[in-house]
């Protein structure tokens, strides 16, 4: 447990270094406080909750944002020490090989979720301030922050599974902007078009729950929009939430899972890898 501590206090010192710690904060709480002053707006006329608005707001941004960060974080957590020749003497050290790549992430994690927790907790802070919103809702708030850390948790492990299993930066950061093309852009457009194409006759209930699932960023869009009865109304996803029918635990657990799976597989293959 030592070890793995002390690498991640490293990455965590390296990102505060590289200017990563404070550039993400900023540009999730300049985001996120223009999405809760400018989204909040119409609520008084329309007598949706401010809160639910700026939830709803959130969630797209962070679909389209942190999957990127994440990856733009990690994908050369691995390949580029390889390059910069630190990574032999990193191994040269009593430390194991999975303590390594376990205590990079557990770095990389931290920055993203400091940065989430203080990006996002500045804007619901300043809208409490400023609309009164009160208690009511914070709630499915907490969940939103909650969720988007282990997004970004599942997509900086995808970029750690890249990391390893290519020779050299440039690879690994091509391969990093196409998985988030794929998951953030492309994955949708194709299961919508299989949905329109299929006409309900062979896709069951249980299938179009399962492409959901294999895709994080739509496990973290239903987790946070179908949550609560006001979000999904207001989210358009109330529908949805009811043909859907996956609960918060299943959507944890699908998080969880995206997290565990590619690190696993990091961690094997570096294990394997010639130095």
């Amino acid at each position: 447990m030592r070890n793995l501590l002390i690498i991640a206090d490293k990455e965590i010192r390296d990102g505060l270094r590289n200017r990563w710690v404070v550039a993400m904060t900023a540009l999730l709480a300049l985001f996120a406080l223009t999405l809760a002053f400018l989204g909040a707006a119409p609520t008084g006329v329309v007598q949706v909750s401010p809160l639910a608005v700026v939830i709803v707001s959130l969630s797209s941004l962070t679909i389209f944002l942190l999957p990127l960060i994440a990856l733009l974080l990690s994908y050369d957590a691995i390949v580029g020490e390889l390059d910069r020749g630190t990574l032999a003497l990193l191994l040269a050290y009593p430390v194991a090989r999975w303590q390594v790549l376990a205590g990079k992430f557990l770095g990389h994690l931290a920055i993203i979720a400091f940065a989430t927790i203080v990006g996002y907790g500045a804007a619901g802070v300043a809208l409490s301030v400023a609309a009164g919103t009160g208690t009511a809702g914070w709630s499915g708030f907490a969940g939103l922050i909650g969720a988007a850390i282990l997004l970004g948790g599942a997509f900086t492990a995808i970029g750690y599974l890249l990391s390893v299993l290519v020779r050299d930066r440039a690879t690994a950061g091509g391969l990093a902007i196409g998985v988030w093309l794929l998951f953030v852009l492309i994955y949708d457009m194709a299961v919508l078009g299989l949905l329109v194409a299929d006409q309900g006759r062979t896709l069951t209930a249980g299938a179009v729950n399962l492409l959901l699932l294999l895709n994080p960023a739509d496990a973290f869009r239903l987790l946070t929009l179908t949550g609560t009865p006001n979000i999904s109304v207001f989210a358009g996803m109330a529908g949805l939430a009811e043909q859907v029918r996956l609960g918060p635990a299943v959507l944890i657990g699908a998080l969880l899972l995206w997290i565990a799976l590619p690190l696993s597989v990091a961690i094997a293959l570096f294990a394997r890898r010639q130095v």
